[in-house]
């Protein structure tokens, strides 16, 4: 049998990980936001051209001072812009990592199901065979596996 994937994590690499995570976690909780649904509809992210916007206004603000408005509170813009840039970037960072994760614990699971289908094979094999036990096996297993074939919907018909 061929595994696609193989654990490649010591034990206390694994908790390594939990560990970093968990500090994260600790660190991100009273800093980060978590808005409603309602909230993310109201305010929503500013596309790729708006965002453009924005940087265009921090360029003419960081090179044309006497350029912009009295009317906007500037420090609490360069607050923002600059906390935005952290928090995308880092963004960027950890979806990445999550992708990776993501996929590595999809071939987990691959290897995991094929294993499992070898073994529900060795079992039917071995019900057959009149080994002990298998029976109740193979009968508990069973319902995994659909045997009915799925029906036409509304003007389909088989040929």
């Amino acid at each position: 049998m061929r595994n696609i994937i193989q654990d490649q994590f010591t034990v206390e690499e694994k908790q390594q990980a939990e560990q970093l995570v968990t500090q994260l976690e600790a660190l991100f909780i009273s800093k980060l936001s978590g808005l409603t649904e309602k909230q993310r509809q109201d305010y929503k992210a500013i596309n790729e051209k708006n965002k453009l916007f924005v940087n265009k206004v921090w360029d003419y603000r960081q090179h044309s001072a006497g350029l912009s408005s009295p009317d906007v509170d500037w420090q609490e813009f360069e607050s923002d812009y600059k906390a935005r840039v952290f928090t995308e970037n880092l963004l960027g960072r950890l979806e990445s990592l999550a992708y990776r994760l993501e996929s590595t614990k999809i071939l987990h699971d691959y290897d995991n199901y094929q294993d499992a289908l070898n073994d529900y094979a060795y079992s039917q094999y071995s019900k057959g065979a009149g080994k002990p036990g298998y029976t109740e096996k193979v009968a508990e297993l069973k319902q995994f596996f659909n045997r009915t074939r799925p029906q036409p919907k509304g003007d389909e018909t088989e040929v």
